[in-house]
């Protein structure tokens, strides 16, 4: 579903702020695959990402999503097969529509614009069958405008309008790390559900090791612009917070010195 080819990206180039973000990454996801993604500030984590969606053109290397090249794609053109949810819950809603509208535009994502009537009534029926499947009580709020929700509330939305036109690829980019313990753990279990009843290929974005280890089939790790492991199967089946750390020094050959990740580890 997903090919990158040694890919890379420097910013600053030529200056005193030269920065290698991506240093020749390469990655293969089959469609069904839910990888997480962890490493320190500064890793390549949200540029691999950015570089996906298209924020901003690799220097080098290759993109290609179900069989497409988009190497070369305009971040808007993408936007039509990858869904994206972002660390803030105030990013990828408009707070000043209802639900249902916030709902209508998600659906509508990737069409041509028409003149005709807003949302159908049976378009409203099926937003009010997805909404319950969040267990929020939000299919009876569907004209609340969507600033007035929390923080969980809004990313459970955000995450139900990422996934409704079934995106080739959907990014989860440290979606829970504004939410307080609690809510971050329902936001989790939200995210399996969804990824697993709609068959999604998935990645996902965290500082959290115990998280990283505990969803998804595979996990990989970058550092300094590089993937530099990639554990799936039954080895990530059998992986914990200590043997990650471990592996982590014996490939990079230093100790992982993050204070984020270090106190992320529940």
């Amino acid at each position: 579903m997903l090919k990158i080819n040694k890919i890379e990206k420097t910013f600053n180039p030529g200056t005193i702020n030269e920065k290698k973000a991506l240093t020749g990454v390469s990655l293969h996801l089959n469609k069904g695959d839910f990888v997480t993604i962890i490493g320190g500030n500064g890793a390549g984590k949200s540029t691999l990402m950015n570089a996906i969606t298209g924020v901003w053109p690799v220097d080098n290397g290759s993109i290609y999503l179900d069989g497409v090249n988009i190497t070369g794609l305009k971040e808007h053109k993408r936007a039509k097969y990858i869904g994206r949810v972002f660390q803030d819950p105030m990013m990828g809603t408009a707070p000043d529509m209802q639900i249902v509208e916030n709902l209508a535009l998600a659906y509508r994502r990737g069409k041509s614009r028409t003149l005709r009537w807003g949302t159908t009534s049976a378009e409203k029926a099926m937003f009010r069958e997805k909404l319950s499947t969040l267990g929020l009580g939000l299919e009876d709020r569907m004209t609340t405008k969507v600033g007035l929700l929390s923080g969980g509330q809004r990313q459970a939305l955000t995450l139900l309008m990422a996934s409704l036109k079934t995106p080739k690829l959907l990014l989860l980019d440290e979606h829970t790390a504004a939410l307080d313990p609690a809510t971050a753990a329902k936001v989790l279990d939200l995210s399996d559900k969804i990824i697993s009843d709609e068959g999604l290929t998935a990645m996902m974005i965290t500082h959290n090791m115990h998280d990283a280890i505990t969803h998804g089939n595979r996990l990989i790790m970058m550092n300094e612009g590089k993937i530099i492991l990639d554990i799936s199967g039954e080895e990530k089946k059998k992986l914990t917070v200590e043997h990650l750390l471990q592996k982590f020094e014996q490939v990079s050959g230093s100790k992982l010195e993050n204070d984020r990740m270090l106190l992320s580890t529940d």
